[in-house]
């Protein structure tokens, strides 16, 4: 038995919880993403990891390993986390209720490709973490802008505000 002051009692005990925040876990990250290949995408004081590959190469989801692809016109593959557009609401492409939401989904499905192809986004959280179905909710921003909005301002989206909607009729 050992005395209150003898052997690992008088050592210091590390609280794990200083290694896991701050500056500490910034720097880590950047080192670890510079080995790994990953681009850095700063926004405000936080930063999103981009792996090499997802810069201008997401397609469409279909089969197999889903890493970088698009669902639907809301819902992507990220570097093989599903994401689920936070601020907007996109026609079904699976389960439409109508021809006319059927067309609608494919477009907004399409644009979404081609607006993440465009160059590098930010994966930004906004809100709760994650929808009853455990994807994340996030928004994908360019220069500070949402790619969502876009799909918004072209007539494919609509903002999203918790209530479902149909799109037909």
């Amino acid at each position: 038995m050992r005395a209150p002051g003898e052997g690992r009692d008088t050592k210091p005990r590390r609280q794990w919880w200083r290694m896991t925040s701050g500056p500490w876990v910034v720097a880590v990250a950047m080192s670890v993403s510079a080995i790994a290949g990953y681009h850095i995408e700063p926004h405000g004081t936080a930063f999103a990891l981009q792996p090499p590959d997802s810069l201008g190469t997401f397609r469409l989801c279909a089969g197999g390993r889903r890493l970088n692809c698009v669902v639907d016109g809301d819902t992507i593959w990220h570097g093989g986390i599903k994401i689920r557009i936070a601020d907007i609401d996109t026609p079904e492409v699976f389960s439409p209720k109508c021809a006319s939401e059927a067309a609608l989904g494919r477009r907004a499905t399409e644009r979404l490709l081609e607006l993440i192809n465009a160059g590098p986004f930010e994966v930004v959280r906004s809100g709760r973490d994650a929808d009853r179905y455990g994807r994340k909710l996030r928004m994908l921003e360019r220069h500070g802008r949402s790619l969502g909005e876009i799909l918004v301002a072209e007539g494919l989206a609509r903002r999203w505000d918790g209530a479902r909607r149909g799109w037909c009729g």
